[in-house]
């Protein structure tokens, strides 16, 4: 992939996971504040083992953190939207570094890499419609990188 814009199971390399692994992942996908005695009760092996087993999954990137998701809305940012974006094909050489400025805005819950007529897709939370004005008219198409962009309202989304 150009510039090494990856994330996710691009960075992990082939893995061996056992079936105790694949036990262990699934309990801290549905509860990642499990605690070890819990997952290790639950897989049927000594805490210390479960301890070494998660250990050894974060250390080969198939745990990539443990995370709180906190709803945008309680946070007073409701209004969630999409933003397709296009770079020009000169800007294309600078992609980490448009991925790492994206990173840094305020409001982004998360930035994708695509294929097709554009090259990111952003998600974003903000307290209102002037906010994603702003954020879209004054932040990302006064960039000399963005040939253009394409803002989605989200209306409602379910992350299984």
């Amino acid at each position: 992939m150009p510039n090494d814009v990856r994330a996710g199971a691009a960075h992990v390399q082939a893995v061996v996971l056992d079936e105790t692994d694949r036990r262990i992942l699934a309990l801290l996908e549905a509860d990642a504040r499990a605690t070890n005695k819990a997952v290790a009760d639950a897989v049927g092996i000594a805490p210390s083992t479960c301890h070494t087993r998660i250990r050894s999954l974060q250390e080969r990137g198939v745990i990539q953190g443990f995370r709180t998701e906190v709803d945008p809305a309680a946070m007073g940012r409701s209004l969630q939207a999409l933003i397709a974006i296009r770079l020009h094909s000169h800007a294309r050489s600078g992609l980490t570094a448009f991925r790492d400025y994206l990173a840094g805005l305020p409001n982004v819950e998360g930035i994708y890499f695509v294929t097709g007529d554009r090259d990111f897709m952003v998600h974003v939370a903000v307290r209102d419609s002037a906010a994603l004005r702003d954020l879209v008219a004054s932040t990302l198409s006064v960039r000399p990188e963005v040939a253009g962009t394409s803002t989605t309202l989200i209306f409602d989304y379910l992350k299984p």
